[in-house]
């Protein structure tokens, strides 16, 4: 049996500053006295000295009453009961404990729900059953507590440990998101029904001319979030395959595809899932050698992983469980996992549109240009992907190799399945509502504007659609005054009195 000493009392930990000296309890304690090959909760629990209960973004404090006896089974039973489910945390736990150990700590009561809950985990994750018989007797009990965690609406029943599975996930594939204040106002605001009584307000055609113009833009906001300035056409045909996304089933063929249709030119790449490392990061430029700021998951988990990722995906499109965090949890484990040499920032994207379609937040053939969005937010995608690699990199081991690429020579593939998505789906949620109050609208009331000038124009000059969209284009790109150049050449015909009055339409239109 353990008998670690895991409560530690600190004022500093690993860097983190606590808020005030207290007593480290729960995952973060039994993960620094286990040495767990893992990074560290988002959010730390404390016991304080003063009996104060709040939280930080880092930080947990409760009072002495709530502090667990320094045994593995009373700290499980805290993290359990105020920190929620750890699926990382439980299967680094399991390897590294005896099968008899686990069995002890589950008999301690055999009955109760911490026992029940760590009990189900352990032959959930590991595959294999304790030698302990069925219950027989006692309610059912919920695994995730919904007052921590996002869980399944649906739940399905294990008769064996009397528990009600709501895990959001299969075994192979199954990130968490905590509850948040951000999130939970998020979803009682019902962003969805906030958009439809947008949309439902606009003029058909205005609406169908919007959905072009932004389906251009966000193909074109997806190729410049990398880096990349596509041609018209390229952009074009990207934007075509967005503007397909939920109506075709989301499988391993599909993503194979969409990767043809995002790279261009294969001739110096090799397409299809990675049979090498790969990572994300820059070259040293004196020795060519890889300096990562991520590290995808090993070639060889990859089938597996996006096998388990879709999975996970079917397990909850029918359930009602949210679009928004159900597209938080899967694309963005798909950009961690990272299975192409190239392309995979933009099907990342095109997930989160599928998802967003398929699961009826977003009307198929209506762009929601969410990376239109992500590019005005770009600061805060890369911390949000960066929150995730950047402290998995001291627990992957690898080397450079010949290429310059890295070989991963330990296991890595739970840090790609048993992830804290919270950050992911806070950040898309704010994309998400960004789309819906300026991207969006600003595009609508341009059109209407664009409408309002197109028929002064017409009424006054007869001018036809090609030079109104030029006329407008040079007005504005200086700022609502025609260039000298504009003058001498493409509207000569025009008298400065005519010029004027175009000018102060204009402004009048666009300005007001």
């Amino acid at each position: 049996m353990i008998t670690n000493q895991f409560s530690l009392k600190i004022s500093v930990f690993h860097g983190r500053k606590a808020p005030e000296e207290g007593i480290l309890v729960g995952y973060g304690a039994l993960i620094e006295a286990l040495t767990l090959a893992m990074p560290f909760p988002n959010r730390l629990s404390l016991i304080s000295t003063k009996k104060r209960q709040y939280k930080t973004d880092h930080w947990q404090v409760l009072t002495s009453r709530h502090e667990p006896e320094d045994t593995l089974y009373k700290q499980l039973v805290f993290a359990l009961k105020y920190e929620g489910i750890n699926l990382l945390f439980f299967k680094k736990l399991f390897e590294q404990l005896s099968e008899e150990t686990i069995t002890s700590v589950v008999q301690i009561e055999p009955q109760g729900q911490y026992s029940r809950k760590v009990w189900f985990l352990y032959e959930w994750l590991m595959g294999k059953s304790l030698p302990i018989p069925d219950l027989n007797k006692g309610n059912f009990i919920t695994l995730i507590d919904e007052d921590i965690q996002f869980a399944l609406p649906i739940s399905t029943n294990s008769s064996r440990h009397r528990i009600k599975n709501n895990l959001p996930g299969t075994v192979d594939f199954c990130p968490l998101i905590f509850k948040t204040p951000k999130l939970n106002d998020y979803i009682a605001d019902d962003l969805s029904h906030k958009k439809n009584s947008y949309l439902n307000a606009i003029r058909k055609d205005v609406l169908q001319r919007a959905s072009a113009f932004l389906l251009l833009k966000d193909s074109k906001a997806s190729f410049t979030i990398e880096g990349e300035t596509p041609s018209n056409n390229r952009a074009i045909r990207w934007g075509k395959a967005i503007g397909q996304a939920g109506s075709k089933p989301l499988e391993k063929e599909e993503l194979l595809r969409l990767q043809q249709i995002v790279i261009e030119n294969s001739r110096f790449l090799k397409m299809g899932f990675r049979d090498e490392g790969g990572f994300v990061g820059e070259h040293d430029r004196t020795n060519g050698e890889p300096m990562p700021e991520h590290i995808s998951a090993k070639w060889q988990d990859i089938e597996k992983l996006i096998d388990g990722l879709i999975a996970s995906y079917k397990n909850i499109e029918e359930t009602g469980f949210n679009a928004v965090l159900a597209a938080a949890k899967i694309a963005f484990g798909f950009i961690f996992i990272h299975p192409f040499v190239d392309g995979n920032g933009r099907i990342h994207r095109y997930i989160i549109h599928h998802i967003l379609t398929k699961m009826q937040f977003a009307q198929q053939g209506i762009i929601f240009p969410v990376s239109a969005s992500i590019l005005n937010h770009i600061d805060d995608y890369r911390i949000v992907l960066e929150s995730y690699s950047h402290p998995l990199l001291d627990f992957i081991e690898w080397k450079t190799t010949e290429s310059n690429n890295v070989a991963v020579l330990n296991e890595t593939i739970d840090y790609y399945r048993y992830f804290d998505a919270t950050k992911q789906a806070e950040f898309l949620f704010d994309c998400v509502n960004d789309t819906i109050v300026n991207v969006i609208p600003n595009e609508v009331n341009y059109l209407q504007k664009y409408d309002a000038m197109k028929k002064y124009l017409d009424d006054i000059f007869q001018m036809p659609d090609k030079t109104v969209a030029l006329l407008t284009r040079f007005l504005e790109q200086n700022n609502g005054i025609l260039s000298k150049r504009a003058l001498e050449k493409e509207f000569n015909v025009l008298s400065e009195i005519e010029i004027k009055e175009i000018e102060e339409n204009y402004n009048s239109i666009f300005n007001n």
